[in-house]
């Protein structure tokens, strides 16, 4: 019997292993997949030393949105032991001045008591405009929110902010790497993967109909399939 392929799933900002539920069981045959906790440190590099310490000596690895940017940190500090890499609805740049400037108002919210409020203003830029009333979708992403708890958002907005632009580190990466990202992506847009997709050399770009920023719950079926074609190739 073929071994599995040991497979870390990094979540999103706000984010736990419910992000991945559809494709932690859609991959078990193939893979051994394992979600990430990144709500204990305030620094990608504090997050990627975390993964990389709990990890084997060689695994897949794949990251959505914040955890995206964790992956691209594990392959700046340690790309020898990752065998491949999917990157889904994130960036290889800083953020701008007025990214920057909407995560303070966040965190200023969170500081005054309201944490509560946050997931209602981001929950729009993160899905399809079609579910941007959907009370189940909406549910499941306040659950995961209140799960991880305002002290770890604290420390997730701080080090997405302390990010650096990665777009030169992407050169460098000799791996099969899958690029995914939702059409309607608002928050991470689909020209950010197209840019991303044409400085790893070889990479495959894959992008979801009628999907916005949160794929793997948005598009459960169609993002497994592509990630087991990228885990399979």
């Amino acid at each position: 019997m073929t071994e599995k392929i040991p497979l870390f799933l990094l979540p999103g900002l706000l984010c736990d292993e419910t992000l991945w539920h559809r494709q932690v069981e859609g991959l078990r045959d193939i893979a051994a997949p394992l979600v990430a906790d990144l709500t204990k440190d305030d620094s990608l590099a504090g997050m990627a030393r975390r993964v990389l310490a709990q990890a084997p000596e060689r695994f897949a690895l794949a990251g959505l949105s914040m955890g995206g940017y964790v992956a691209q940190e594990i392959m700046r500090e340690a790309r020898e032991r990752v065998v491949k890499l999917a990157l889904l609805d994130t960036s290889a740049r800083a953020d701008t001045p007025e990214q920057t400037a909407r995560r303070r108002g966040l965190l200023e919210l969170s500081q005054k008591g309201e944490f509560k409020g946050v997931t209602p203003r981001l929950f729009p830029t993160w899905v399809h405009p079609a579910r941007s009333e959907d009370a189940a979708l909406l549910e499941i992403v306040a659950g995961m929110a209140k799960h991880v708890g305002k002290d770890a958002f604290l420390r997730q907005q701080t080090a997405i902010m302390g990010r650096p632009d990665g777009r030169e580190d992407l050169r460098r990466i000799g791996i099969p790497t899958l690029v995914l990202c939702g059409r309607q992506d608002a928050a991470t847009p689909l020209p950010l993967h197209e840019e991303i997709a044409g400085l790893v050399p070889g990479a495959k770009l894959e992008v979801i109909e009628d999907c916005g920023h949160l794929s793997t719950l948005e598009k459960p079926v169609s993002v497994t399939a592509a990630l087991r074609q990228w885990l399979l190739a």
